[in-house]
């Protein structure tokens, strides 16, 4: 029997009569960040628009330098200042303030976060006061505690990451140096990351996102601020290539994505933190383009969303 209706989901997510699915709305998360301290602050906004921020809910505590992962339902958010073990979770389609998941192996801050549809990693970066090569893993639908995945090849904080439906991939960082590795994982395994290539310069605070195909790692910090937008296809091996560049050279902004679209937010500057949300077209090269501005202005963000390359 042809389906002849359609019920009206969350900011625009369609639920066909007869099924229980839902298209995604492609809501990005922009969570915690340091002003000068540690805020709780969750935006968000639709990726496929432009437009300002709205408020989402707030952290289950306080954080900067946190990791986010997502599946199209659950947002995950682990680590944090002072070397946090907290794991929080949210679900996208509904304003609200996170709440306990479980904890990461070690307290942890300036790692990365990626994910597939069921499985979220977290590349811990600074671990009792020094730097680390842990990976996590989690069961997104699930809570409970991070179980060991495997190493990084080189120790390190400050990375960016993203993922395919099978691959992620952490990106860049410093191990006391500024690092350009990519390294790359397959996700629904167990293993240590493998070399997949290089950035095109080296640099700690990168922001990564992605379609399924197509990773892409922006701004960071090569000594100075950069504008920086490299690309890589995530199937393959080999070094990034230049995309374009932010409208602001930034350290530490929050990225994610959808299956067309990475928005970039917030970052420091060289004047300070700033709440300008740029975005790029991932298919195509090019600079990015103004989307609008995240309700606070601050940097060691994190972001995630229901529609990024994993999923």
């Amino acid at each position: 029997m042809a389906i002849s209706s359609v019920a009206s989901g969350y900011d625009g997510v369609s639920l066909l009569a007869g099924n229980v699915a839902y298209v995604p709305a492609y809501r990005a998360l922009f969570a915690g960040g340091t002003t000068g301290s540690s805020t709780d602050t969750i935006d968000y906004v639709n990726i496929t628009s432009t437009g300002n921020a709205t408020d989402f809910g707030n952290l289950f505590q306080a954080r900067a330098y946190i990791s986010a992962c997502s599946s199209s339902t659950r947002a995950l958010f682990a680590g944090g200042s002072g070397q946090s073990s907290v794991i929080s979770y949210l679900t996208i389609a509904t304003l609200g303030d996170s709440v306990s998941f479980g904890s990461l192996t070690n307290g942890a801050q300036q790692g990365a976060g990626c994910s597939s549809s069921t499985r979220g990693l977290f590349a811990l970066g600074l671990s009792s006061s020094t730097y680390s090569d842990v990976i996590n893993y989690v069961t997104i639908a699930t809570t409970g505690n991070g179980t060991s995945f495997g190493t990084l090849p080189a120790a390190r904080y400050g990375m960016g990451a993203c993922s395919s439906t099978t691959r992620g991939l952490f990106a860049g960082g410093t191990t006391g140096s500024k690092s350009a590795r990519i390294e790359y994982v397959t996700i629904a395994s167990v293993g240590n990351a493998i070399y997949f290539g290089d950035l095109t310069v080296a640099r700690d605070g990168v922001a990564g996102c992605s379609t399924s195909t197509r990773g892409v790692f922006s701004g960071g910090n090569t000594g100075t601020y950069s504008n920086t937008i490299d690309y890589v296809t995530i199937a393959s091996t080999g070094n990034a290539t230049d995309f374009g560049d932010l409208n602001n050279a930034i350290i530490a902004g929050g990225s994610s994505s959808s299956p067309t679209r990475g928005v970039i937010g917030g970052g420091a500057i060289s004047s300070g933190n700033t709440n300008v949300i740029d975005y790029i077209t991932i298919a195509t090269t090019g600079n990015a383009t103004d989307f609008g501005d995240l309700t606070l202005a601050r940097s060691d963000l994190a972001g995630c969303s229901d529609g990024h390359g994993g999923l």
